[in-house]
């Protein structure tokens, strides 16, 4: 992020510094002399310094344009750099969140797992409990029928006993 910051700071002062300013140009001490043509030969009227002078202004132009050209692909190549770098970081990242998740799902699969193996085995034992319940009902059946005989035998033996 930093970088981004900077990056934009460096395109602030490339834009207004007085270089790339076309009105601040200074010249330097071979862009005074007039470029003249050898065959040229000076008029009167002094037409042929206005000659000179476009092609003066035509090259201040262009080495402004070649300056702001090469200002901007530093720019660019900054911007490009800073971009790389933020792309490298969250891609980085996002692997790192990749296997994250991946270990969570495989944690949970795991646990899943369990829970349906221990889910599995607690149906199995209320069947086989239930399985067991349905011969006790007969069970019980029986134990009722033996109780009742058993108090009628008790009864007849009581009755027998106390015969006066």
């Amino acid at each position: 992020m930093e970088k981004v910051e900077k990056v934009g700071e460096e395109e602030d002062e490339i834009l207004n510094s007085s270089d790339t300013k076309a009105e601040t140009l200074t010249q330097g001490p071979d862009r005074d002399l007039p470029l003249q043509n050898p065959k040229s030969k000076p008029r009167e009227d002094g037409s042929e310094s206005q000659g000179s002078s476009d092609r003066r202004e035509i090259f201040r132009a262009l080495e402004v344009v070649e300056r702001d050209s090469t200002a901007i692909a530093e720019s660019f190549a900054s911007l490009f750099s800073s971009l790389r770098l933020a792309l490298s970081e969250v891609t980085s990242t996002s692997v790192e969140h990749m296997h994250c998740f991946n270990d969570a799902a495989g944690r949970l699969q795991e646990t899943a797992l369990d829970a349906a193996t221990k889910g599995n085995r607690y149906i199995n034992s209320c069947l086989r409990l239930n399985q067991e319940m349905k011969s006790m009902e007969s069970l019980a059946i029986q134990l009722k029928i033996l109780r009742r005989n058993v108090d009628a035998l008790d009864s007849a033996v009581n009755r027998l006993v106390r015969f006066p």
